[in-house]
C-alpha cells in the first residue's frame, strides 16, 4: 500500500489545504492499481526485449502505451 503521508503530499501539492482519511485511502488505492498494471506492461516489455531487469525505459514507453 503506498503510504498515507505521500498520498497527503500529492493532493496538497495539487492545491488542498485539508485532506480527509478517505480521500487518502481512496487516491492511494487507484494510484496502487494504476502502478500495478504499468509495473506489468513494463515486465512485458522487458521480457519482449529478452531481459529478466525492467529498465527505466520500460516503465516509461509502458506509461505511453496505457
Amino acid at each position: 500500500m503506498i503510504a498515507k503521508a505521500s498520498v497527503d503530499k500529492l493532493i496538497r501539492k495539487a492545491g488542498a489545504d485539508r485532506v480527509s482519511e478517505d480521500a487518502s485511502k481512496a487516491l492511494a488505492k487507484i494510484l496502487e492499481e494504476e502502478a500495478i498494471d504499468i509495473a506489468r506492461e513494463a515486465v512485458t516489455l522487458a521480457e519482449h526485449a529478452g531481459r529478466k531487469t525492467v529498465k527505466k525505459e520500460d516503465v516509461e514507453l509502458a506509461v505511453k502505451r496505457m
